[in-house]
């Protein structure tokens, strides 16, 4: 889908880097669900804000930040004590519009199991963190999970792989060490967010050190995961941040940062760097090989997709296998690439550069580059 860019640009605002308050963990248990971490292996003060800070394209209007005057829930009472992690998983299965309230200082709540989204709260469900609000996986749990086709979550069609809600907006947060390791195949990838059905955006934000597995031919994600969008419309990643200083990269065995099959991508004045893609034998594997290893920082296949990045800067990620910046397989060679006012340079490893160094794709993908540096 072509990113419509209109005349005024959205004002959006940046997260707050600055000091840290310890995470909302009350003794003996008594914080109603999170998990003890007394050295946090993230301190999000030391990341940098959201979003490439020299990136100047124009926002649509459907991917600017969604309206929380009016919330459905307010996570908290004004202090950080009251910020509970039990109080946000029950806040994001209640839906509609959750916002925080948890004082005027950066809080983390450390989450000991994954968030679910319920697929009959919305139609449209909203998670702002205000720029304070850092949500933690504590090295061993996925954050974010949505999914129109799982049971669990509440069918609401009869075509749960193509239906227009839950439509999800993450916006003003920042996501920290998660971990899908631990999850069923099925539902592998996607370290922080994994997304299936409806649609995803994701603006003002801020992904550092999540994980997902370290091997496999087409797992992917170690922030994001996405897969089947409604209608083939875009994820939109606006102003965001994945890794950004060395050692806050996101690393999974494909896709470092983001990855998906079958999903359009449309990346807006955003930031990819020291993010890993860390598999080894590609796609499909090489025989000996577990699979893997392609995408530093995005990690796109399926059929019919566009990725479009306008103000974006990936540099310093890396492979072992194909693609240090952008691995894109359209398997019906019906995809295309977009890349206007951006900057991919220094991304390290792989090998298939067709086209442009940095970048996998077949021969014919068209990929339309103006105004920008890749080299």
């Amino acid at each position: 889908m072509t990113m419509r860019a209109l005349p005024l640009r959205l004002a959006l605002p940046l997260l707050l880097a600055t000091t840290a308050s310890s995470a909302c963990e009350g003794a003996d248990g008594e914080d109603g669900g999170s998990v003890e971490v007394p050295n946090p292996l993230t301190d999000p003060a030391d990341g940098p804000p959201a979003g490439n800070l020299d990136g100047n394209c124009p926002v649509p209007a459907e991917a600017g930040l969604a309206d929380v005057s009016n919330p459905t829930t307010v996570v908290g009472n004004g202090t950080p004590e009251s910020c509970t992690a039990e109080a946000t998983i029950d806040a994001i299965a209640r839906g509609g519009v959750i916002t925080f309230d948890c004082g005027p200082d950066p809080v983390i709540i450390t989450l000991d199991r994954p968030a679910k989204i319920f697929n009959d709260t919305g139609p449209e469900i909203v998670i702002d963190g205000g720029g304070l609000v850092t949500l933690s996986g504590a090295g061993n749990h996925r954050i974010l999970y949505m999914n129109t086709c799982d049971p669990e979550q509440v069918w609401t069609t009869d075509h749960c792989q193509d239906q227009d809600h839950p439509r999800l907006t993450v916006q003003n947060l920042t996501f920290i060490d998660a971990s899908s390791k631990n999850e069923p195949e099925e539902y592998d990838g996607g370290g922080a967010i994994w997304a299936r059905g409806g649609r995803l955006k994701v603006i003002n934000s801020r992904f550092f050190n999540n994980v997902c597995a370290d091997t496999g031919p087409d797992v992917g994600g170690g922030a994001i995961r996405a897969l089947s969008q409604y209608q083939g419309q875009p994820v939109y990643v606006v102003n965001t941040t994945f890794g950004g200083a060395p050692d806050l990269g996101n690393v999974c065995s494909n896709g470092g940062g983001i990855s998906s099959i079958g999903v359009s991508w449309t990346v807006i004045n955003s930031l990819f760097s020291h993010n890993r893609a860390i598999g080894n034998g590609g796609n499909p594997a090489q025989g000996g090989t577990p699979g893997g290893g392609s995408g530093g920082a995005i990690y796109n296949d399926g059929n019919t997709m566009t990725l479009s990045l306008c103000g974006t800067d990936i540099q310093h990620n890396e492979v072992n296998a194909h693609g240090s910046a952008i691995f894109f397989v359209s398997n019906d060679h019906s995809g295309n690439i977009r890349i206007d006012q951006s900057v991919i340079t220094n991304n390290e490893g792989g090998s298939w550069y067709t086209q442009y160094p940095q970048i996998s794709a077949h021969d014919d993908t068209p990929i339309a580059v103006t105004d920008s540096t890749v080299e």
